[in-house]
């Protein structure tokens, strides 16, 4: 990431000075306009800024990925979920399901497999969502000097603030994965009342629902936010 980084600014810089070439011959009607010294110190202090933009700019996203990340460990911590807790099934389920016989348990165990396999599906689309935002922080941060030399013209910059808001949106959907993990635990931590006048595939598939459930709207949260967040760049 840091190799192709260093290889794109080149490219950066000279599509910088392209940039600024359009931006002053859009923005300025004539010569005449340049050699005011105001205009003048304007568009140096736009070139000034862009170049360390491009040049720097991956210090800045770092600075911002810390500063995302920062919030994300005071949100688990505060939480008091530092580390991993084992859901297991209540005692009434575990004793209705020791009691069921061979043929009562054919039911129990398809209910079993589609809510495991319903949960599993859930899962994997929860942490394809958690690898799809690693690898869009690491294109963002590689392809970081092309973006932020727009900043040079300012017909173009435009570009350059999509991409910023952009690359923030990305960090911060840890901290809505983050808020959706905790969201999860405390539901899990408790679950539903079993009433002793139910079957015991009532009781499974109760539990299990309401887990299928649980993992379903913290997969919405996650990439609901993720849709809002694009639908807004897009508006932008």
């Amino acid at each position: 990431m840091l190799d192709i980084n260093g290889a794109l600014k080149a490219i950066g810089y000279g599509l910088l000075v392209l940039f600024f070439a359009m931006g002053v011959i859009k923005t300025c009607g004539s010569f005449t306009e340049i050699k005011r010294p105001e205009h003048a110190f304007k568009l140096f202090i736009r070139f000034v800024l862009a170049k360390a933009a491009a040049g720097y700019g991956l210090d800045l996203m770092l600075a911002v990925f810390s500063i995302i990340q920062g919030m994300v460990s005071t949100i688990i911590a505060q939480s008091g979920l530092s580390g991993s807790n084992n859901t297991v099934l209540p005692q009434e389920v575990i004793d209705k399901i020791n009691q069921v016989g061979f043929w009562d348990s054919i039911p129990l165990w398809a209910v079993t497999l589609l809510g495991g396999l319903f949960i599993t599906v859930l899962s994997f689309i929860m942490i394809m969502t958690v690898y799809s935002r690693m690898f869009k922080l690491y294109m963002y941060t590689a392809l970081a000097p092309i973006p932020l030399s727009t900043f040079a013209g300012e017909p173009s910059s435009n570009v350059g603030k999509n991409f910023l808001r952009s690359y923030a949106g990305v960090c911060l959907e840890g901290a809505i994965i983050a808020l959706a993990c905790i969201i999860f635990s405390v539901l899990a931590s408790s679950p539903p009342a079993v009433s002793p006048d139910v079957s015991a595939v009532t009781a499974v598939w109760s539990y299990v629902g309401e887990l299928s459930a649980s993992v379903s709207t913290d997969k919405k949260s996650v990439r609901g936010f993720i849709r809002n967040s694009a639908f807004s760049k897009a508006a932008a």
